[in-house]
């Protein structure tokens, strides 16, 4: 995300915390974090993850024709999945990521995809605009995970498909409160550990198809969900 724009943070009153009491709040668009270390996020990033993004998208068998939009796309690690026979947009904040994926779509020739700088939880795009949304471990990064999802929701078709691949907090109570514990931690680096299903998903109208451990280790879930017809 773009640490330019880090002039403000953002800050919250919990349940339960005394009146006036400030929390910080994850924001990582504003965060140096993400500028600073994207040399760092390049050489590291699609060693640790790639390959199960890659597979991930392989498997939504994307036909010809079909607009598919990624939000949060980075440098676009995850590009070569898309099928040439797609319309492929991907959005992020930080120009710096969007510099080192539009060198890479020039340097192969991918005319099918195009990037561009957007807000995830303010996208320009019409309702109703894309039959593929991906997003890629973006969840526990920005501001407010629900409107972002509000806002993939409202471009997606109805019948059309979003792929997740994100840290989501364990539904298994001794364990989530074990991860918790990083979160204050977690936070100084613009994401959280706490981000659920009920964070992601809420009263939209998304049916959930898969909702699965990557590996049985893993901290990271795989979800695809449907919206709702009509």
């Amino acid at each position: 995300m773009d640490g330019s724009q880090n002039s403000a943070q953002e800050y919250s009153v919990p349940n339960g915390h005394p009146k006036g009491k400030l929390v910080r709040k994850a924001n990582p668009e504003r965060s140096h974090f993400y500028s600073k270390f994207t040399p760092a996020y390049e050489a590291v990033w699609p060693l640790l993850l790639q390959k199960r993004i890659l597979r991930s998208i392989e498997k939504l068998h994307i036909p010809a024709r079909a607009k598919v939009l990624e939000v949060g796309i980075g440098t676009g690690i995850s590009m070569s999945a898309y099928p040439q026979h797609a319309e492929v947009v991907g959005i992020d904040l930080s120009n710096g990521m969007l510099d080192q994926a539009r060198q890479k779509i020039e340097r192969e020739g991918w005319k099918h995809i195009h990037v561009e700088a957007m807000n995830a939880e303010e996208l320009t795009f019409p309702d109703q605009t894309f039959d593929f949304i991906t997003t890629f471990h973006v969840l526990s990064v920005v501001a407010n995970p629900l409107k972002m999802m509000s806002e993939v929701t409202r471009v997606l078709k109805p019948g059309g498909k979003v792929l997740i691949i994100n840290h989501l907090r364990s539904e298994t109570p001794w364990l989530a409160k074990v991860i918790d514990q990083a979160d204050p931690l977690t936070r100084h680096l613009g994401w959280r550990t706490k981000v659920g299903v009920e964070d992601v998903v809420g009263d939209l109208p998304l049916d959930i198809r898969v909702q699965r451990k990557s590996s049985p280790l893993s901290l990271f879930t795989i979800l695809q969900a449907t919206k709702r017809q009509g």
